[in-house]
């Protein structure tokens, strides 16, 4: 039985993937922001879903110390995580020379220096195993650019050169790690970008939605966090193997243009 760890994994993108792995019978680590009561309401209906056991870890991903208690509990609990998915986000909108120090130091923080903590601290369980899968949520932004974005777009583009790094390192342990690059997904945290996009761009929200993100993807569709969750079930299966240390983008065609 597997078992997996899941970043940000109380809503949106990272709650879809911990779900799937729920289902799939692995033993689950949630970990993200919430109320307590909602977020027990969701690891109970999680550990319902297939053979394995979900917990939940409040670690806040800007604390490296709370991150290694995060892994250490996995090793406690289920001898080590088999998969750590980096999932872990936060946006900020906001022109260049008015961006707030404090919102870029917080979202390198838990966009991008999570994942070097989270990571270093489970190779040696995984190379102990002989087995380990590490999957990075990246964006489409780990790979272009928009606008008033400075502090995502620099964080998911070192996400990219850290996944390359690392499994350089590892693919001779029966370790692959990869990145997703999703396009727009609606999820809490792009639904919070829409009206301070609209304020930055002074356009209206509708105008943001359908001009601004819909008009990156050919598809004219947001993506489903449940087309991104399948992807990170596939990167983490025996059939993924000889994937590593590349991305799959799953955009709408959006990097295509």
């Amino acid at each position: 039985m597997k078992s997996v760890i899941v970043t940000g994994s109380t809503s949106g993108i990272g709650l879809a993937i911990a779900t799937a792995f729920a289902g799939s019978g692995a033993n689950v680590i949630l970990n993200g922001f919430g109320e307590a009561g909602e977020i027990e309401a969701v690891r109970a209906r999680l550990d319902g879903l297939g053979e394995g056991r979900v917990l939940y870890h409040p670690a806040d991903m800007t604390r490296p110390e709370e991150i290694a208690d995060l892994i250490g509990t996995a090793a406690e609990e289920f001898g080590g995580p088999d998969i750590l998915v980096n999932n872990a986000g936060i946006q900020h909108v906001e022109r260049i020379e008015d961006f707030p120090v404090d919102q870029w130091d917080r979202i390198i923080a838990i966009n991008l220096s999570s994942s070097f903590h989270t990571i270093r601290a489970a190779v040696p369980h995984m190379k102990r195993k002989g087995w380990g899968r590490i999957v990075n949520v990246a964006s489409a932004h780990g790979l272009v650019a928009s606008p008033f974005k400075s502090a995502y777009v620099a964080a998911k583009h070192g996400i990219m050169g850290l996944t390359k790094t690392v499994a350089l390192e590892i693919a001779e342990n029966g370790i692959t790690a990869n990145a997703i690059c999703p396009g727009y997904v609606l999820t809490p945290l792009v639904e919070k970008q829409i009206p301070d996009t609209a304020r930055a761009r002074g356009i209206s929200e509708t105008e943001v939605k359908n001009d601004v993100m819909l008009k990156l993807q050919p598809t004219k569709e947001f993506v489903a966090v449940e087309e991104v969750a399948a992807i990170a079930m596939f990167l983490a299966s025996d059939a993924a193997k000889s994937i590593n240390g590349t991305h799959i983008s799953v955009d709408g065609g959006w990097t295509a243009q």
